[in-house]
């Protein structure tokens, strides 16, 4: 793309061809394209020559953002989620690994702020790596290994050393919820129940048969005992995945076992896979569990950053913020009818986005005062954002939606892919497809993906495609980023609507981080607004940042801001 001396080269061969007559036959017969006209060649170099000036200007526009200063201690981060099994494979079998992400973090965060070839992301969240006889490996045989398809211990070792470096602090998927029916533990209680038969069981001849829920009755969400006609055992999401259970004081020491052990090797923190089924259908005992986990965890790792998986309505998973977690992910914000892309779709008021945002301050703030907001737009378990958009504008709304994502408070989660508009949607497999770093499924690194996914089109270009576009979904993320980056007071700030400015396309809010105070204008539409805002412009000097989804900027002349379409402006 843009190869402005490979084609001429091209168009001049094409001619001295035709000159000397060679081959068989005229241009029509050899399908040989009739050249360029002077006018034709003349648009292309200015295209690039545009391009170019783009870039240029984009590159300094992020070079001026330098981020501020965020210790391995500080929470507030932008997490990269990856799937380590699609992200980058380093041993050329088709599975992404660790030392193919290895090879790959200085896309996510080279670590030297004055480079912009990286995203800037300050977190990673790596999706299960623990041993699992499936491919997605939220079912564990062995709590303090690595999946020998992902490498050895060595290599996690080296991850973390290279993450320290970049100042990237990792999390890893904890699934406590329930075991893979592979595990040891499960096996041999299986076992067990399958030779007593219909007697009653004792727990110092087999402790494990309590570190899950057998019964000798059937019922929903319950599978039979393999090799018995007389017990049971839950298993909410299915037969290979057996429910722990979490009251087991036995079993919550074989948890904080494990917990030292990762914490020894140094991992930042846990991301608590499915919080809400710990106790299906009683959220205060699952409460209780995260409480006694929470207080386990940061008695040995004060700054240790935890997040529950809570997927459920608002009102609800606000509740789990009792029980002293960092964060629980904010799914009102996410998915394809959640806040964000209701907003980016004009199907709620643009208004509605800086209401919610203000509101939900106090409804977790009332659970913990020291709450920390998880919100993220996508993950691994939903249909990805460049299908939720149709006709002329989806690109641009796919941007902003991102930017929305990231304007707000707490420790943003950025799905694998998203920067690059990926597509996927359906079954679970289609939503973890291969990171699109180049078309050419040869090259090396690229990976096959899970064996079960649809053949899936991309709608936007590969990264390889988008880094030489200066308007393209993956320059607006990475800006976007390093604006999150560099101003505290979006991660950090308290928000106040300005409801005053605020209308279907318009949302407007403040961020308030110690003594700064951003004023953020996004319009939701397709055409520009100008606004007049006297009370905001003489409290700030200029335009501090933007995010725009094409050639239109934003002006502020007096009291008039000016908004392109699509377009967000941060004053200060």
């Amino acid at each position: 793309m843009y190869k402005r001396k490979t084609r001429l080269l091209c168009m001049m061969m094409v001619l001295m061809m035709l000159a000397t007559g060679c081959g068989k036959g005229g241009a029509e017969e050899q399908n040989v394209q009739p050249a360029q006209s002077d006018e034709q060649v003349k648009e292309e170099v200015e295209n690039e020559d545009n391009v170019k000036q783009a870039l240029e200007e984009l590159e300094a526009e992020e070079q001026a953002l330098l981020p501020a200063e965020i210790s391995m201690e500080d929470n507030y981060r932008t997490y990269y989620e990856v799937f380590v099994y699609s992200f980058f494979d380093g041993n050329g079998d088709g599975i992404g690994d660790l030392k193919g992400l290895i090879d790959k973090l200085d896309y996510i965060n080279d670590g030297d702020p004055q480079t912009t070839s990286d995203l800037g992301c300050n977190g990673i969240w790596l999706m299960p790596i623990m041993p699992s006889p499936s491919y997605h490996k939220y079912d564990v045989t062995d709590y303090c290994e690595i999946d020998p398809a992902y490498g050895t211990m060595e290599d996690f070792e080296t991850l973390i050393a290279e993450c320290d470096k970049r100042g990237i602090k990792v999390i890893i998927d904890f699934v406590i919820n329930h075991s893979s029916s592979e595990h040891p533990w499960f096996k041999e209680a299986c076992s067990y129940l399958a030779a007593l038969g219909d007697g009653e069981p004792s727990l110092e001849e087999c402790p494990y048969v309590d570190y899950y829920h057998f019964t000798k009755e059937a019922g929903t969400g319950y599978s039979q005992v393999p090799e018995s006609d007389v017990w049971y055992y839950e298993a909410q999401f299915y037969y290979g995945m057996p429910d722990l259970n979490l009251y087991n004081e036995q079993l919550r020491k074989e948890i904080e076992d494990i917990v030292d052990f990762w914490l020894s090797k140094g991992v930042g923190g846990f991301r608590l896979d499915a919080a809400k089924e710990f106790e299906t259908g009683v959220d205060s005992a699952n409460v209780e569990i995260l409480t006694w986990f929470t207080d386990m965890v940061k008695g040995k790792k004060q700054d240790a950053y935890l997040v529950a998986e809570v997927w459920t309505d608002i009102s609800t998973y606000a509740q789990y913020y009792d029980s002293g977690i960092d964060s629980v992910f904010n799914f009102a914000f996410a998915d394809s009818e959640g806040i964000i892309a209701s907003v980016a779709k004009a199907s709620a008021p643009a208004s509605s986005y800086g209401k919610a945002v203000q509101n939900i301050q106090e409804m977790f703030a009332g659970h913990n005062p020291d709450y920390i907001d998880a919100p993220f737009y996508t993950n691994h378990d939903m249909a990805r954002s460049a299908g939720y958009f149709s006709g002329d504008n989806a690109q641009s709304q796919t941007k902003i939606a991102g930017a929305m994502n990231l304007l707000m408070t707490g420790s943003t989660f950025v799905y694998y892919g998203e920067e690059l508009g990926m597509k996927g949607a359906g079954k679970d497999e289609n939503k973890r497809a291969p990171m699109y770093f180049s078309e050419d499924k040869r090259m090396p690194g690229m990976c096959t993906g899970p064996s079960d996914m649809d053949s899936i089109k991309m709608k936007y270009g590969s990264y390889e495609e988008q880094v030489q576009d200066p308007y393209s979904i993956y320059h607006y993320y990475r800006k976007a980023i390093r604006i999150r980056n560099a101003f505290p007071a979006i991660s950090k700030g308290t928000v106040t609507n300005l409801e005053t400015y605020s209308d279907d396309t318009l949302t407007a809010f403040a961020k308030t981080y110690e003594n700064e105070t951003l004023y953020i204008f996004c319009n939701l539409s397709a055409e520009p607004i100008t606004i007049q805002i006297p009370e905001v412009s003489s409290k700030t000097e200029k335009i501090a940042s933007s995010l725009y989804v094409d050639e239109n900027k934003a002006s502020l002349e007096g009291d008039a801001l000016t908004i392109p379409g699509y377009g967000v402006v941060i004053l200060k």
